[in-house]
Parts: C-alpha cells; structure tokens; sequence
C-alpha cells in the first residue's frame, strides 16, 4: 500500500493593488503630457509614457465614477422628501466582491 502526501494547503491570494491616488496619478498624467508635449523623446520612451498614462487615464476615471456614485447616493430622498439611506461599496474591492447581499445597518 503506497501513502499519498496530503493535499497542498491553498496558497493565499494577495489583495489587488490599488496604484496611486487620484491626486498622485493626475500629477504623474500632467508630467506625462508635458514631456510627450516637448517631442524629444525616442519612439519607444514615447509608447512607454503613452502606455502609463492610458493605464493612470483609466485608473482615475474609475476612481470619479466611484466617487459620483457615491455622492448621488449620499443627495439621493425618497417621494417625500426624505434622504435615502443605503449602504455602498467603499472601494474598488468591495465593488467587486459584490454579491448582492447587503449589510445589516
């Protein structure tokens, strides 16, 4: 009779990043237009600063769109008048962890 070595343990999955702050990325984009602005940069520099600011161009543009949902809910009252109180995703993770179940408050 030949023994099996017990199943592995499943390795942790690491938390995504979340990259730069909305502040930080709008000044890293304004340093990216200015330099591809001066034009004398090589081919492949241009494509690289190009890639990091579609990338930080997206980023931020999630990071609005979250904002905006948030605040139309935080305005948001009910036929009478009276504000709307719902729980909502406090980041990007939670967001996506969503699975339709609300807190209990």
């Amino acid at each position: 009779m030949t023994r099996r070595a017990p199943p592995a343990a499943p390795q942790p999955v690491a938390p995504p990043a979340e990259g730069p702050s909305f502040e930080v990325a709008i000044k890293r984009l304004t340093e990216i237009v200015t330099s591809l602005e001066r034009g004398d940069l090589t081919l492949e520099d241009s494509l690289r600063l190009f890639e990091e600011g579609v990338q930080l161009s997206r980023a931020s543009q999630q990071r609005l769109d979250a904002a905006e949902k948030r605040v139309e809910q935080l305005l948001s009252v009910d036929d009478e008048g009276r504000a709307r109180t719902e729980p909502f995703a406090t980041s990007a993770a939670d967001e996506d962890e969503d699975d339709g179940e609300r807190p209990p408050f």
